[in-house]
């Protein structure tokens, strides 16, 4: 789906080998260690995040197999990407929603959320939720602004805010 600026949502890994080649690699790597950065508990790379979270980078079709990894791209340039979980309990859950910072301020995160949210419908969910850090206000803003509300946290983690939204 053509969405604005240029900006195409597809299904990772897709049908044209575009879309295979990179893959969501290089922005979940940007994604996880700017999360250590800002949890202060920096990385110099990739080979030392902690393993669940480099296993996300380098074997994604494993790590995320049962879900569904949408990447934003503009041309041949993945600039978002989003994983969205198969429902359980009439729930999906949206995770690893980044934007390329060169990207930003275009509607790819929105882009890509309405699109995560679209394929939770779809997969029979009745509600989409989220977690996210505290200090990532921009965030939280923008998932206020698209319907998720703050709920009842289900993770035991310090400094998350948990967010739901029906489909």
């Amino acid at each position: 789906m053509k969405g604005e600026g240029g900006i195409s949502v597809m299904v990772w890994p897709g049908r044209t080998a575009r879309s295979a080649a990179e893959g969501p690699a290089r922005l979940l790597a940007a994604y996880h260690l700017r999360t250590q950065a800002e949890k202060g508990e920096a990385v110099p790379g990739v080979d030392e995040l902690p393993d669940h979270y480099r296993a996300e980078i380098v074997e994604p079709r494993t790590t995320f197999a049962g879900d569904v990894v949408l990447l934003a791209s503009s041309g041949d340039i993945a600039v978002g990407c989003v994983v969205v979980t198969a429902p359980v309990d009439g729930r999906s859950e949206i995770k690893r929603l980044w934007t390329d910072p060169a990207f930003r301020g275009l509607g790819v995160a929105s882009g890509l959320v309405g699109a995560a949210l679209a394929h939770a419908a779809e997969s029979g969910a009745g509600a989409v939720r989220l977690s996210v850090w505290k200090w990532r206000a921009g965030a939280i803003a923008l998932y206020g602004r698209l319907g998720f509300t703050v709920t009842e946290s289900w993770d035991d983690r310090d400094r998350l805010i948990c967010m739901e939204r029906a489909v």
